[in-house]
């Protein structure tokens, strides 16, 4: 009988559908560079990131939501603009949850 503590879960951060609905976020290199680019800048807006990337404003625009849904972005209305920012916690958190599951998967198995 093995004694020995049990080692975290790799799910102890975030609840696994809540990794997974960010991890999909992510899925998109579009959606890695428009994250990318507004942790750079600190904040802007989506005219900010159209002039980055050669690709229509709406095309931004649903990248943006998407990254906004899945919570890796926060967003605020400043009267006609919209303003973006990373939301340092969550990616924080989803660190974390890689490192955990990438630890769990990589660790000797308990005998």
């Amino acid at each position: 009988m093995n004694l020995l503590p049990m080692q975290p879960s790799c799910c102890d951060v975030l609840p696994p559908a809540d990794a997974a609905s960010k991890f999909a976020a992510l899925s998109h290199p579009v959606r890695i560079e428009i994250l990318a680019r507004v942790a750079g800048r600190g904040a802007c807006s989506c005219k900010d990131v159209v002039a980055c990337l050669d690709l229509a404003q709406s095309t931004v625009s649903q990248h943006l939501r998407i990254l906004v849904d899945a919570g890796l972005l926060n967003f605020a209305s400043e009267g006609q603009r919209s303003r973006y920012q990373v939301n340092s916690a969550a990616m924080a958190a989803l660190s974390a949850e890689l490192s955990q599951f990438a630890d769990a998967c990589c660790r000797e198995p308990e005998r």
